[in-house]
Protein backbone atom coordinates (compact mmCIF):
# COMPACT_ATOMS: atom_id res chain seq x y z
CA UNK A 1 0.00 0.00 0.00
CA UNK A 2 1.22 3.49 -0.82
CA UNK A 3 2.11 5.71 2.12
CA UNK A 4 -0.30 8.53 1.28
CA UNK A 5 1.35 10.83 3.84
CA UNK A 6 4.21 11.29 1.37
CA UNK A 7 1.79 12.73 -1.18
CA UNK A 8 -1.11 14.33 0.69
CA UNK A 9 -1.13 17.19 3.18
CA UNK A 10 -3.67 19.31 4.98
CA UNK A 11 -2.85 23.00 5.16
CA UNK A 12 -5.45 25.50 6.35
CA UNK A 13 -3.98 28.03 3.89
CA UNK A 14 -4.68 25.82 0.86
CA UNK A 15 -8.22 24.98 -0.31
CA UNK A 16 -9.72 25.71 3.12
CA UNK A 17 -7.78 22.89 4.79
CA UNK A 18 -9.00 20.10 2.54
CA UNK A 19 -6.49 17.29 1.93
CA UNK A 20 -4.51 18.16 -1.20
CA UNK A 21 -1.75 16.67 -3.29
CA UNK A 22 1.49 18.21 -1.99
CA UNK A 23 2.73 20.97 -4.30
CA UNK A 24 -0.66 21.44 -5.95
CA UNK A 25 -4.10 22.81 -5.16
CA UNK A 26 -5.74 19.56 -6.32
CA UNK A 27 -7.74 17.92 -3.55
CA UNK A 28 -8.30 14.27 -2.76
CA UNK A 29 -11.97 14.97 -3.44
CA UNK A 30 -11.14 16.26 -6.93
CA UNK A 31 -9.30 13.04 -7.79
CA UNK A 32 -12.00 10.78 -6.34
CA UNK A 33 -14.74 12.77 -8.08
CA UNK A 34 -13.03 12.49 -11.44
CA UNK A 35 -12.52 8.75 -11.01
CA UNK A 36 -16.13 8.26 -9.88
CA UNK A 37 -17.19 9.97 -13.09
CA UNK A 38 -15.24 7.59 -15.27
CA UNK A 39 -11.81 9.15 -15.64
CA UNK A 40 -8.93 6.70 -15.54
CA UNK A 41 -5.58 7.39 -13.94
CA UNK A 42 -4.17 8.01 -17.41
CA UNK A 43 -7.01 10.42 -18.25
CA UNK A 44 -6.30 12.45 -15.12
CA UNK A 45 -2.56 12.57 -15.82
CA UNK A 46 -3.27 13.61 -19.40
CA UNK A 47 -5.42 16.52 -18.17
CA UNK A 48 -3.14 17.35 -15.23
CA UNK A 49 0.44 16.44 -16.23
CA UNK A 50 1.76 17.78 -12.92
CA UNK A 51 0.27 14.65 -11.31
CA UNK A 52 1.65 11.13 -11.37
CA UNK A 53 0.19 7.69 -10.79
CA UNK A 54 1.49 7.41 -7.22
CA UNK A 55 -0.19 10.67 -6.23
CA UNK A 56 -3.50 9.45 -7.59
CA UNK A 57 -3.15 6.08 -5.87
CA UNK A 58 -2.31 7.95 -2.67
CA UNK A 59 -5.75 9.57 -2.85
CA UNK A 60 -7.33 6.13 -2.98
CA UNK A 61 -5.19 4.96 -0.05
CA UNK A 62 -6.11 8.08 1.94
CA UNK A 63 -9.79 7.48 1.28
CA UNK A 64 -9.55 3.80 2.23
CA UNK A 65 -7.71 4.64 5.45
CA UNK A 66 -10.26 7.28 6.36
CA UNK A 67 -13.13 4.87 5.72
CA UNK A 68 -11.43 2.23 7.84
CA UNK A 69 -11.01 4.68 10.73
CA UNK A 70 -14.67 5.67 10.54
CA UNK A 71 -15.75 2.03 10.78
CA UNK A 72 -13.50 1.41 13.77
CA UNK A 73 -14.95 4.31 15.75
CA UNK A 74 -18.60 3.31 15.19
Amino acid sequence: MIDYKQYIAINTQIRFGKPTIIGTRITVFDILYWMANGMSINDIIEDFPELNENQIKACLAYSADREHKIQITL
